[in-house]
């Protein structure tokens, strides 16, 4: 049976395979419109996939947006996939990547519903204010790492 992987996107068909888990997860499943889903940030970000076996099952992607701060973005498991922790591997993951490129602060735009999930690898709230975007309502929160 094959375990769960997670990679560094290093190649074009590994960045496809992180669309299409994006695209499953908030297109599809949470109707995000296409054209906010894959942005102008793209190429400045580095994306991650979590495979079982060659399959995709979930991404996300950091974007440096300062020389210290980082914003984690796009985290998402397919619903097959969900609860087996991949979501929290992800995180982890991103995190390392974060602190080998020397960043202090990850901030982040959680959706209302996976605020706990967030809360329990030691996001805080940075603002009580909850703001709606594409479609759904968020709220920021971050990590010094």
């Amino acid at each position: 049976m094959p375990s769960y992987t997670v990679q560094k996107v290093q190649s074009e068909q590994a960045l496809k395979d992180a669309h299409h888990v994006r695209t499953a997860v908030f297109v599809n499943e949470q109707k995000v419109p296409a054209e906010l889903e894959i942005d102008e940030f793209e190429q400045d970000c580095d994306h991650f996939v979590v495979y079982k076996g060659i399959q995709p099952v979930a991404a996300g992607r950091l974007r440096p947006v300062s020389p210290s701060v980082g914003k984690v973005e796009r985290i998402c498991v397919l619903p097959s996939h969900r609860g087996k922790g991949l979501g929290e591997q992800v995180m982890k993951t991103i995190e390392e990547e974060a602190r080998a490129q020397g960043l202090k602060t990850l901030v982040l735009h959680a959706q209302e519903q996976v605020i706990g999930f967030y809360e329990n690898l030691g996001y805080e709230l940075a603002s009580p204010e909850r703001f709606e975007e594409a479609g759904m309502m968020h709220v920021k929160m971050k990590k010094e790492l």
